[in-house]
């Protein structure tokens, strides 16, 4: 069969429109499918940022941690004499555990360490050998306060010398100063993206008048400089730590004045208060601001080594708090929690080998009825932030 050239040629020309009519409604409908299929998902990929931009937030996280008194009588330093010096870390042993349980420890260094240099003394002058700041160091403490009734016991002198000591091994120290401008310089120590700020002050020095014109020496309970240095450390640090000497001697509940004045410093911005002096333990509360948040005082930590026995002054222990920073795009909150306390016991079998031990094993290192103790003593100390 044989066809014109002009049926052939109106053939081709149908089928090429026929062909590109198709592929064009083929093409509009994959772009507007394509379109649709693309819109859909940049819509939803822009809300998931934006959700996550919301929800995100940094997390940091610390435990805090304080012990009482370290509080040398002869007793304990006559124990820990050799050939060559004294040696103070078999002391800590049994304890060394729980001190390197918090991510930063306090401990209130209540004598000086001025060496022989200007003589190894006990009660009511004390002089203490150096090398107690070597067992605390190797035993978890990582800063000591030095501002207490014995901090002039042997005069600037041995202010001085002690804090060069503590210089020397390594030893943070707060509380007692060699200069104004040391005064004036805080105690910032970072830990885990926490930074804390530790603050110490004394309500004396046992009658012993500090020297005219250096009241740098120690910090002495005065509340215009206090709000001073809180609002100082509020501006360099998360968290704001106070070390308190204050309170009566062996007395088992704080004072009034101690109440008070811990509602004062918490108002102005201490978040943690640490107490020492009484030589015993007395309770931990929270304390309501009124900006809405919460500090929390230990009013007293008793004494963790010393050579005083009996009536609860061979007991003391380490308190600690945890502190959560949270960062987001509003800012940082700093939240305290689960505080916690675990009770010690100064073991002195014939006063011949002094050892700090956990009060719940207590009982096979001299102490009846360590149980009954552990159990009251917890109850004691944390009855008010359960």
């Amino acid at each position: 069969m044989k066809f014109s050239k002009a049926f052939l040629l109106s053939t081709a020309i149908g089928t090429m429109l026929i062909i590109s009519s198709a592929l064009f409604i083929y093409q509009l409908h994959t772009e507007n499918k394509a379109e649709a299929a693309e819109a859909k998902p940049a819509k939803l990929h822009m809300v998931n940022r934006e959700t996550t931009a919301v929800n995100k937030m940094l997390t940091e996280k610390a435990t805090l941690g304080a012990i009482g008194d370290i509080l040398i009588h002869d007793r304990v330093y006559n124990v820990a004499k050799t050939k060559t010096g004294f040696d103070f870390k078999p002391m800590f042993e049994h304890a060394k555990t729980l001190l390197k349980t918090p991510d930063i420890l306090l401990a209130n260094q209540e004598t000086i360490l001025g060496g022989p240099e200007i003589g190894i003394s006990s009660y009511p002058m004390f002089n203490s050998p150096q090398e107690v700041g070597d067992a605390l160091i190797e035993a978890g403490v990582d800063i000591v306060s030095t501002a207490n009734n014995h901090s002039l016991d042997k005069g600037e002198k041995g202010l001085k010398t002690s804090l060069d000591y503590l210089d020397q091994i390594g030893l943070p120290h707060v509380g007692t100063n060699r200069t104004p401008s040391e005064q004036q310089t805080l105690k910032v120590i970072n830990k885990n993206g926490i930074k804390v700020a530790y603050l110490s002050y004394t309500y004396g020095t046992n009658g012993i008048p500090v020297p005219a014109g250096k009241d740098y020496l120690v910090n002495l309970i005065d509340r215009t400089a206090m709000k001073e240095e809180i609002n100082r450390a509020k501006d360099a640090a998360d968290v704001v730590v106070m070390s308190m000497h204050w309170g009566n001697e062996y007395q088992l509940q704080p004072t009034e004045e101690q109440k008070e004045l811990a509602e004062v410093l918490a108002n102005d911005g201490v978040d943690i208060i640490f107490g020492h002096h009484p030589h015993v333990l007395q309770p931990m509360e929270w304390i309501d601001r009124k900006d809405g948040r919460k500090s929390l005082v230990v009013y007293s930590l008793g004494n963790f080594l010393s050579g005083q026995i009996n009536d609860y002054k061979d007991i003391g222990g380490i308190a600690t708090v945890e502190i959560t920073k949270y960062i987001d795009q509003n800012g940082v909150d700093i939240e305290l929690s689960n505080p916690g306390f675990i009770p010690t016991y100064v073991s002195n079998i014939q006063q011949k080998k002094y050892r700090v031990v956990p009060l719940k094993d207590a009982g096979g290192y001299g102490l009846p009825n360590a149980e009954s103790k552990y159990n009251e003593i917890m109850t004691h100390m944390l009855d008010h932030v359960q």
